[in-house]
């Protein structure tokens, strides 16, 4: 199973993926997270087609371990119709999670200062600011994050819409 959470930079997608990896215990996960990965190898930039690599690389690796029969769980920034379609045709088992929220409320709480530095034009190649934000078109499920759900709300949805075996 791969389930893979996209949305925008501070709407939680790692914080969601690691409480899945916690929740979920009994069906071990292995988080594939875009920072670490790009921490990983660090061999490329923030421009639309490097971020076009970046997720290339992640559903790579993520087909690689679901074909080992390894539950993965995929927390990806950027966001592509071409991507996401790729995902339905890659995985047999897919779960897409959308955490759907607008810069202005996003801006209010990221730590990396992504957003107020992009608005102050120092910095560039921001996804939802200089590269466009492709809204995912068809998620098994969406979470608004300006309705503030905690965490322990959201594993709970969705355990109750995602069948793992």
């Amino acid at each position: 199973m791969v389930i893979w959470i996209t949305g925008l930079s501070a709407s939680g997608k790692t914080t969601l993926a690691k409480a899945i990896c916690k929740n979920f215990a009994k069906k071990k996960f292995i988080l594939i997270d875009g920072d670490l990965i790009r921490n990983l190898f660090n061999d490329l930039g923030y421009e639309e087609k490097d971020r076009f690599k970046q997720i290339t690389r992640m559903q790579n690796i993520a087909s690689f371990l679901a074909k080992q029969n390894f539950n993965v769980v995929v927390a990806a920034l950027f966001s592509h119709t071409k991507l996401l379609s790729r995902n339905r045709k890659l995985f047999k088992k897919y779960f897409e999670i959308y955490l759907k929220a607008d810069i202005g409320f996003l801006a209010k709480r990221e730590i990396k200062n992504i957003y107020s530095r992009a608005f102050k034009k120092k910095l560039k190649n921001v996804v939802g600011m200089d590269i466009k934000w492709n809204e995912p078109k068809n998620p098994n499920l969406v979470f608004d994050q300006t309705k503030k759900l905690s965490i322990n709300q959201m594993i709970k949805i969705l355990k109750k819409n995602i069948k793992i075996d």
